[in-house]
């Protein structure tokens, strides 16, 4: 597990492959590294893949993250979110299509989508789709639904309480930090559980620290909760 956690992680840090922790999705990421270049996604058993997750699993970094990568290997890129769609998508050959919230998608917008998986074949694009639930639990029309579930179709895994106190406690002592086990037990049972509320409260904490020049304990997390912080 610690292989897999990334060391350099930020909240405001751009999205990439590398700097999502894969925690038990290894293969969601090798599957997506191989899928930005052209030549590696002809080794994939299906042109398409469907990502989906709870809000805050992960789905729009590596939607973002996995059209970075394409770019630096030159494949013409196009992201949408479900909103941004009307009628039509771009017909650029060779792209990588990806379209994040799909079960959100209106009606001209779901025919664009299934029109585009008709096109994928002559134009060679690659779709990547991200929803909030498996194929058959999105409230689409028959025909594009039943497209979305011949793709590859992966669930992102939630990391589990040791992986995310793993890359707490990594984190910190990176910056230098001692960080209470007292603290990271608190966070894990009364915090939010996204990776990047977790972070954003060690920001807060790392500052109040240096500012204070006092070490990060329960009562200073304490403290700063009384005066507003969020957890």
């Amino acid at each position: 597990m610690m292989k897999q956690l990334v060391l350099d992680i930020r909240p405001d840090a751009p999205p990439t492959l590398d700097n999502f922790v894969a925690g038990t999705n290894a293969e969601l990421l090798a599957t997506l590294s191989l899928l930005a270049s052209s030549a590696s996604a002809r080794q994939l058993p299906a042109r398409h893949v469907y990502v989906w997750g709870a809000p805050g699993s992960g789905r729009s970094h590596l939607l973002r993250a996995t059209l970075a990568q394409a770019q630096a290997s030159g494949r013409p890129t196009h992201g949408f979110g479900a909103a941004d769609i009307a009628a039509v998508l771009p017909e650029t050959p060779d792209a990588v299509l990806a379209i994040d919230d799909v079960d959100q998608l209106s009606a001209p917008a779901q025919v664009a989508l299934f029109n585009a998986f008709n096109r994928s074949r002559s134009n060679g694009q690659t779709l990547l789709l991200a929803g909030p639930s498996a194929p058959l639990g999105l409230a689409l029309r028959e025909d594009l639904r039943t497209r979305i579930g011949q793709a590859l179709i992966y669930e992102v895994q939630a990391l589990d309480d040791d992986a995310r106190a793993a890359i707490l406690l990594t984190l910190a002592a990176r910056r230098g930090l001692r960080l209470a086990d007292e603290v990271v037990e608190f966070l894990l049972r009364h915090g939010r559980r996204e990776l990047s509320s977790l972070l954003a409260v060690l920001d807060a904490l790392d500052t109040a620290s240096l500012e204070r020049k006092r070490p990060i304990t329960l009562p200073l997390l304490r403290e700063m909760m009384q005066q507003g912080l969020e957890i």
